[in-house]
């Protein structure tokens, strides 16, 4: 069934890159510097993905 199946490490970083991405695009309509800072965090997860790929 998979429902109490856990999360692997790379499941985890992407769920929370989408989530950055997503508030970097909201804070991009109103405050774009700290909307640079959520796509560069976004950036860094990235990277950590590919790292484990």
């Amino acid at each position: 069934m998979g429902w109490f199946t856990k999360k692997t490490e790379k499941e985890k970083l992407h769920d929370r890159y989408k989530k950055l991405i997503e508030e970097a695009h909201k804070l991009s309509h109103s405050n774009r510097k700290a909307s640079d800072l959520k796509t560069a965090e976004a950036e860094e997860v990235l990277k950590q993905i590919e790292a484990l790929s």
